[in-house]
């Protein structure tokens, strides 16, 4: 590749890098903008640990000199939704025909290989960056409320995965703790429960006035509920009596409980947070009332699509992006359907549990996932299948900036005779 162009530096502009994604190594071709001549490579691991040490060191190298731009394939939806939060750079997706066609003017053979390609995106965005378009980043509270969204998933995927920890332990040696708790190791009220009394013994021990009091500080004052749970506790048998079954399983109990006492308030700051941002975006009334939505999808919705509204034109392009459209392959006669597997997940997962949740309370969602499993579709896929057909809806809306309308929607299926409006009042 020669390493002489045209171009002549752009002020405001650090560097030019392509980026060459595969799935065991990631070719990088950078271009410094104080030494366009000078090309330089690496690689990057294919880990969230190697991608985010990368980035910090371009912004530690490049600090207050200008925007970093960034060529890479559109297809790597995965990348460009991690990258496209971080305000020093600037993304360029290039479609994949257009880099081939790059690739065949200097390579007529149709060689392939990672670094020149990663090479050939760079030179391609360096010479030529006046007929590419630019993929906008989200205006800061967009991209805040995404990172707080993300935060809080995993926050709450750590208080699901304590939880069910602290339920294998209990299974062993404390069965009754699972039933006083309702078999809801989630809460406050379990891990200080189990922080007091993390065995049968230590719990038989607390006078019913103690245990009374333990419940009404935690909310819990149902009369009914607290007598059978009295009941509970004064009549049960130990599990076992071994000794070095219980003392072991009730000191990892205890470890589980005060993590779970410690995440708990930061679940609730995240969501407090979540609330506040949500309430103050512009576009909030998108989404706030959507079928199945509530509190903790709404704002991932909103994140989802964004603020920008010329980053897609049609909603396949957002379906695609998201792994919700299907991959499909088509040779002579012969296709095929794949589901997508590079995508981001955690949007894919948000849209995913939307179309869950709306079933069970839109007519015409709930129409078609029946029959869709009536034809023999496994949960996931009909899911996935609603899930499509709310982004069509969505997309437009958004696109409008114009609310869903159930009534109105449903009016149009029933014009068009569709049979998922039959079921409908």
């Amino acid at each position: 590749m020669s390493e002489s162009t045209s171009a002549a530096p752009a002020a405001g502009i650090a560097a030019y890098i392509g980026m060459d994604w595969a799935d065991q190594k990631h070719d990088v071709a950078l271009r410094s903008a104080a030494e366009p001549a000078k090309l330089e490579h690496s690689q990057i691991e294919h880990q969230p640990d190697a991608l985010m040490d990368w980035l910090g060191g371009l912004q530690r190298r490049f600090a207050g000199k200008g925007k970093i731009l960034v060529s890479l394939e559109q297809s790597r939806g995965a990348l460009i939704y991690h990258l496209m939060s971080y305000e020093f750079l600037e993304l360029y997706p290039i479609n994949p025909s257009q880099l081939s066609s790059f690739r065949e003017t200097f390579k007529p053979s149709g060689a392939k290989d990672d670094r020149p390609d990663a090479e050939l995106l760079c030179e391609l965005l360096y010479c030529h960056r006046d007929r590419l378009k630019a993929w906008e980043p989200d205006d800061e509270l967009t991209r805040k409320l995404a990172f707080l969204n993300e935060g809080r998933r995993k926050a709450v995927d750590q208080r699901t995965g304590l939880a069910n920890e602290i339920k294998s332990q209990l299974k062993v040696y404390f069965p009754l703790a699972l039933q006083v708790l309702d078999n809801d190791c989630s809460t406050a009220l379990a891990a200080d429960l189990l922080l007091q009394c993390s065995d049968l013994d230590s719990l038989q021990k607390q006078p019913a006035h103690q245990l009374r009091k333990f419940f009404y500080a935690h909310n819990s004052r149902q009369e009914k509920k607290l007598l059978e749970r009295l009941a509970l506790i004064k009549a049960a048998k130990p599990l076992t009596r071994d000794r070095a079954v219980i003392e072991p399983a009730a000191l990892r109990v205890q470890l589980l409980a005060q993590q779970l006492k410690g995440l708990l308030p930061y679940i609730a700051r995240y969501e407090k947070q979540i609330a506040k941002l949500f309430d103050a975006h512009p576009d909030s009334f998108l989404f706030r009332d959507l079928p199945g939505a509530g509190p903790a999808l709404a704002p991932r919705l909103l994140t989802a699509f964004g603020d920008d509204r010329d980053r897609f034109e049609h909603s396949i392009e957002f379906a695609s992006l998201s792994g919700i459209g299907p991959v499909r392959r088509a040779s002579g006669k012969k296709a095929t359907i794949h589901f997508r597997n590079a995508c981001p997940k955690f949007l894919r997962q948000s849209l995913h549990e939307f179309g869950w949740h709306s079933i069970r309370s839109c007519p015409w969602a709930k129409a078609l996932y029946q029959s869709l499993r009536e034809r023999g579709k496994g949960h996931h896929a009909a899911v996935r299948a609603v899930t499509f057909k709310w982004i069509r809806v969505l997309f437009a809306c958004w696109k409008q900036r114009i609310p869903y309308d159930p009534e109105r929607y449903l009016q149009a299926l029933k014009t068009r005779g569709s049979v998922y409006a039959q079921t409908a009042p």
